[in-house]
């Protein structure tokens, strides 16, 4: 099993910004072999839990037209951490962002799979 842990989340205001870091990490036992795609996904209250934005192994990156041109991915293959950063946030992006990623590693054998982080919140005020 992958462990997925994120940080930065917090409040700030309208037109600021925010980081935020994913680590990913296996138990003692396991060697990750590759992170596929890593992704930023946030869900609001009531509402269901969007893709936000995505980014291959190679670098390709995928955003929602929602916030295009103000949030940008990144990641680190050699440190397996994937970031988020924001700016000129708005209301609209109060939300718990969710950190994910598809990965292969060996436990005994290999296994694919997809996790999933905690969450960490971001509000947004006016």
């Amino acid at each position: 099993q992958m462990q997925l842990v994120e940080s930065g989340g917090g409040l700030v205001q309208a037109g600021g910004s925010l980081r935020l870091s994913c680590a990913a990490s296996g138990s003692s036992a396991d060697t990750i072999l590759s992170i596929n795609t890593m992704a930023w996904h946030r869900q609001a209250p009531g509402k269901q839990r969007d893709l936000v934005a995505s980014i291959t192994s190679g670098g390709n990156t995928n955003y929602a037209d929602s916030v295009k041109g103000r949030f940008t991915i990144s990641r680190d293959n050699a440190k397996n951490t994937v970031h988020l950063q924001m700016h000129n946030l708005k209301l609209e992006d109060t939300a718990v962002y969710f950190c994910e990623a598809d990965y292969h590693l060996f436990s005994a054998e290999v296994v694919a799979g997809r996790a999933w982080g905690q969450g960490t919140q971001v509000t947004v005020s006016s």
